[in-house]
């Protein structure tokens, strides 16, 4: 059973994505984006890692997603012409949704043990962030710094391309 959830899963994983990286609209690009991240945490929680599954679904689909949105609206990109959203664009959501509602609800049913409550082998958030803040400080701060370039980069490409050959908007 966990063979085909896995096949389903991946396969509106790696379709959502390719969808996210063939649209011209950056904020269609961005929800499907968001699609692949349910999906992968889907996958993390299927291969019994529910931390990974949430950290998935608050870091990448919630915080980076959110930023992904503001670094679009802040490079002011012009407005689509088309207001109303066709089947086409309708059509994928309702699908990947569909699936993705139903792959959980029969995962969390059928998932043997779900009733049993953690052991203490597992660690806590608070053990892991202890952890991973005391030996792995130095990538951590590597990794803020690097996000910190990569919005300020995107910030500095999205303000000159609005501006004329003398520099002013």
């Amino acid at each position: 059973m966990y063979g085909f959830f896995f096949y389903l899963i991946s396969a509106v994983v790696i379709g959502a994505t390719a969808i996210a990286i063939t649209r011209r609209n950056l904020v269609h690009a961005v929800v499907y984006l968001i699609v692949s991240y349910f999906g992968t945490a889907m996958l993390f929680y299927l291969f019994g890692a529910p931390l990974l599954a949430a950290l998935e679904i608050i870091i990448y689909a919630g915080a980076i997603m959110v930023l992904f949105l503001f670094v679009i609206m802040m490079i002011e990109i012009d407005a689509p012409e088309e207001v109303m959203f066709s089947l086409g664009q309708w059509l994928p959501a309702a699908v990947f949704g569909l699936i993705y509602v139903v792959a959980a609800i029969a995962m969390i049913v059928e998932t043997p043990g779900t009733e049993i409550s953690l052991s203490m082998l597992v660690a806590s958030p608070r053990q892991f962030a202890l952890y991973v803040f005391e030996h792995h400080w130095f990538l951590i701060e590597v990794i803020s710094i690097l996000l910190m370039v990569a919005l300020i980069g995107a910030l500095h490409l999205g303000k000159a391309k609005n501006r004329d050959a003398d520099g002013h908007r």
